[in-house]
């Protein structure tokens, strides 16, 4: 290859080309497929998750959960859980297929090479990139038909489905690009695997239980008005479902027998949330499960849909619009107050696309990385590197 070549590459680390891209992918797949044990750990991937898909399908039917109007059915549950166990497995898999790449090939002595051909450092980070990406894609793959089984048996939108798949891609895609990143910043490939587990931590859990900790401190009195049902009890101190005997005049009457409702105002401290809510917005839960589409609401019901995606969807925002201070348990449909909330909620922006700015953001870095540390010639270098 001309010497010219390889000197333009060099001076210009962010030069990509498409076909030196395939390359470095190509060549990084073919290295991995070479490996038996691919195609054991997609096997035992599918028997898994197919095993919770019909596992978690008969427990449903078995007791009777079923559709209606404001219950999710077996399917919303199975399609939340099947979609969060697809997430969770990504999480753990995906920084084993890039926290090691560059470093790992430093260590061996492949990346000199490839560094000393006319392939920008660029070519060479984007390429690795890529083929990380598509193996975790390969269990995405694997999981796809018990996502799609899930979802026939439910009442999920369509665009449900396709949404969740395609968060689920990019959120592998952020993965790697993070693991990418620790392996060229760390010389150990041990560091880098640890380091991006502990990144993927911080988003997953540690940020969550900031958020708990610090709603404990974050808190101010609010006046509550709850509206709650009062029995009238007879003599033998139970609800009294006869009229015979004199009732107040605003004496209703359900199936436990007659009642009263009363308002009540009470001072308590409540944690505002609404200055919170930030941190959980970078949670991959978090993110996928509010850009999922939700069945529609029921025109009385104030708690929205009880399947897991929408219930965590609507669980951020009840955060990021903070504590209600109204509650009506006693009358039936929605008060002025609580359907102010309740459009209040309805009109909210949604969250996932702050969570996935910042997430791309840590990708972009990753990458930068990289190719900042493959770029040539060299600043400085840990002790032992093979270099082009």
């Amino acid at each position: 290859m001309p010497t010219a070549t390889a000197s333009s590459a060099r001076r210009e680390p962010w030069r990509v080309s498409l076909n030196g891209v395939l390359l470095v992918a190509g060549l990084e797949l073919r290295q991995r497929v070479r490996s038996t044990k691919w195609k054991w750990a997609l096997a035992s991937v599918a028997v898994l998750i197919g095993g919770i898909t019909f596992l978690v399908l008969g427990a449903t039917h078995a007791f009777g959960v079923a559709p209606g109007d404001d219950y999710s059915g077996p399917g919303d549950l199975v399609f939340g859980l099947v979609v969060f166990f697809v997430l969770f497995l990504g999480l753990v898999v995906s920084p084993t297929l890039s926290a090691t790449s560059i470093n790992g090939d430093v260590r061996d002595g492949t990346m000199a090479p490839l560094q000393a051909t006319a392939l920008s450092a660029a070519d060479i980070v984007l390429g690795k990139l890529l083929a990380s990406w598509a193996a975790s894609l390969a269990f995405l793959a694997v999981a796809l038909p018990f996502i799609v089984i899930a979802y026939f048996d439910g009442r999920m939108p369509v665009l449900a489905m396709l949404t969740v798949v395609l968060v689920l891609a990019v959120e592998l895609l952020v993965v790697c690009a993070i693991g990418l990143g620790w392996s060229a910043l760390t010389a150990r490939t041990s560091a880098s695997a640890v380091l991006t587990y502990t990144t993927v931590a911080v988003l997953v859990a540690v940020l969550p239980i900031i958020f708990g900790l610090l709603s404990v401190t974050f808190t101010d009195e609010v006046t509550v008005t709850s509206v709650n049902r009062e029995y009238v009890y007879n003599d033998m101190g139970e609800p009294q479902t006869s009229d015979a005997t004199t009732l107040p005049d605003d004496a209703q009457r359900d199936e436990y027998g007659y009642y009263v409702c009363r308002e009540y105002s009470y001072t308590e401290s409540q944690p505002r949330t609404d200055k919170l809510w930030w941190l959980l917005a970078v949670n991959p839960y978090v993110i996928v499960a509010d850009s999922a589409p939700s069945p529609q609401w029921s025109a009385d019901n104030y708690y929205g849909d009880d399947g897991i995606l929408s219930g965590l969807k609507q669980a951020i925002r009840q955060a990021r619009l903070g504590p209600a201070t109204y509650h009506d348990y006693c009358g039936a449909g929605l008060t002025s107050e609580e359907q102010q909330r309740r459009d209040d909620l309805d009109a909210l922006p949604a969250v996932w696309p702050w969570g996935l700015a910042v997430q791309a953001l840590l990708a972009a870095g990753g990458v930068a990385l990289g190719v900042r540390r493959l770029s040539v010639p060299y600043g400085r270098l840990p002790t032992g590197s093979r270099v082009a």
